[in-house]
């Protein structure tokens, strides 16, 4: 016991002594990846080779428990970068569609936007999807959606990621823009949408070789927008996994990791460099979920539901985490996470306390890499559906404010019968594939999960520290959406 003691205590000062060294930290986050896609984590149900994120989770620390902050693109997103749910903002659904302000704020700060105060390089290179604008390079008028199904080559972008701490951005705005390549503040070229995932590939790639000898430390955030549709492999790709076109993007997909991870034993970086691999929600149906299940593959393993849905194959999410000396290698941490929990990790990495009033919804998960206790001051982690439904999770149990999926599986909340309860309560614990619904045999822990839930919602954070604000009235903050009922909580 006290090896084991010793052991931890080394591994934690470690850690904790790299907040000087200001390691490089690169974060790849896949786009509609299930949690049964990565064979690693679902070897008896994943028929799709994925041998780069395999030997990231070998070579690191595989988290079991870990969540998107939704179970569709654009929220998750948003989350990310201002350690924030997106639902305190307008959006209170849905995704956004582009040619619109950026949904963050001007004044808010970004996960890279902090990084670049404690000296970091900065690049985006990937797929944005948290809107901004288009602008006529000649009169400075704003293209329309309307009008322009794609934007025109050299409109300028005045809100994008270069005004959200980003130095360098290569990339695209979401799936239906994908032709319309993007360097930094303008749009450079219309591309056909099957070279966007090699392209992406080959910047990564030209990135991190561009820092050699450089001592300044960089942070690269790569959102692929792989295997999100248009399912598209490249040529050499196809046929590669045998299960379609899904199987070869995924594989494709995870050949980025394995060119990135190259580049950066190449480069000499990989010693000191936090690798972080995920995904912004589930698999998506327009996978084949039920074609590639015949085959064998179930992109869901073994969680219920899908992209969309607020049961836990709609958000619960690969994250893999490989830091050489820091996390060792082929660990394992089954404690509860979400993606809005970068900021806070990173600010405690660099050893600098967060901004005031800002990253409300993160908690630093930079203990558990160490193999201690997370300490966290959130009660719960609250999930959300593309419909908007709510959910909450706290320890083994979570409350669900749907009556079916909250999301695009069947049974939908309009498939639901009216005999069923208003809600679902599981034990994740004894229940991970949500089967027996505790609703109506557990009021009194649903009263519970209920109370933290308004009370997150109504102070503007779930974190410790000054109430902060909503971007929206209260009333617009609807929890019970198959109901239309709202919080009984303060209004802010």
């Amino acid at each position: 016991m006290k090896k084991q003691f010793l052991f931890f205590l080394c591994a934690a000062s470690a850690v904790l002594s790299s907040a000087g060294e200001k390691p490089n930290i690169v974060y790849i986050i896949c786009d509609d990846l299930g949690y049964g896609d990565i064979q690693c984590l679902a070897p008896e149900t994943s028929k799709i080779p994925t041998p780069h994120a395999d030997r990231l989770a070998s070579e690191g620390m595989t988290f079991t428990d870990a969540h998107s902050g939704s179970s569709v693109c654009t929220p998750t997103r948003y989350g990310i970068m201002t350690g924030r749910y997106s639902w305190r903002t307008k959006l209170q659904k849905g995704v956004v569609t582009g040619f619109a302000p950026c949904l963050i704020d001007e004044d808010r700060m970004t996960v890279a936007g902090f990084l670049r105060k404690q000296g970091y390089a900065t690049a985006i290179i990937g797929k944005w999807h948290l809107d901004f604008q288009y602008l006529d390079p000649a009169t400075g008028e704003a293209y329309s959606r309307k009008e322009h199904k794609t934007p025109p080559v050299g409109a300028k972008i005045p809100d994008g990621p270069l005004h959200r701490g980003f130095d360098y951005y290569h990339g695209f705005h979401h799936a239906r823009n994908m032709e319309a390549v993007i360097e930094n503040d303008r749009v450079i070229a219309h591309d056909d949408v099957v070279n966007m995932l090699p392209r992406l590939t080959e910047k990564s790639v030209a990135y991190i070789d561009s820092r050699a000898g450089n001592e300044e430390p960089f942070f690269l955030y790569v959102p692929l927008g792989s295997p999100h549709t248009p399912i598209v492999p490249s040529e050499d790709w196809k046929g590669k996994s045998g299960l379609g076109d899904y199987g070869d993007f995924v594989m494709q997909t995870d050949h980025v990791v394995g060119e990135i991870s190259a580049a950066l034993e190449r480069n000499g970086f990989a010693g000191n460099t936090l690798v972080i691999f995920t995904s912004d929600n589930g698999c998506s149906r327009a996978a084949g979920i039920s074609g590639l299940a015949e085959q064998g593959h179930i992109v869901s393993a073994h969680l219920r539901g899908s992209k969309a849905d607020i049961w836990d194959g709609g958000h619960r999410i690969p994250f893999l985490v490989r830091w050489p000396g820091k996390v060792e290698p082929a660990s394992f941490c089954d404690q509860l996470i979400c993606l809005t929990d970068l900021f806070a990790t990173v600010a405690e990495i660099t050893g600098q306390s967060v901004p005031g009033l800002t990253c409300e919804d993160s908690v630093s998960f930079l203990p558990a890499l160490s193999g201690e206790k997370i300490e966290s001051t959130r009660n719960g982690v609250i999930h959300h559906s593309y419909s908007g439904h709510f959910a909450y999770r706290q320890g083994p149990w979570k409350l669900l404010l749907a009556r079916g999926s909250g999301g695009w599986t069947s049974p939908k909340e309009n498939e639901v019968g009216k005999s069923a309860p208003r809600g679902q309560l599981y034990h994740m614990g004894k229940d991970v594939g949500e089967t027996n619904n505790l609703f109506e045999e557990n009021p009194r822990k649903v009263a519970e999960l209920l109370a933290l839930l308004e009370e997150d919602v109504a102070r503007g954070r779930s974190t410790e520290g000054p109430d902060s604000a909503n971007d929206v009235s209260r009333e617009e903050i609807v929890l019970w959406k198959s109901e239309g009922k709202k919080s009984s909580g303060k209004k802010k």
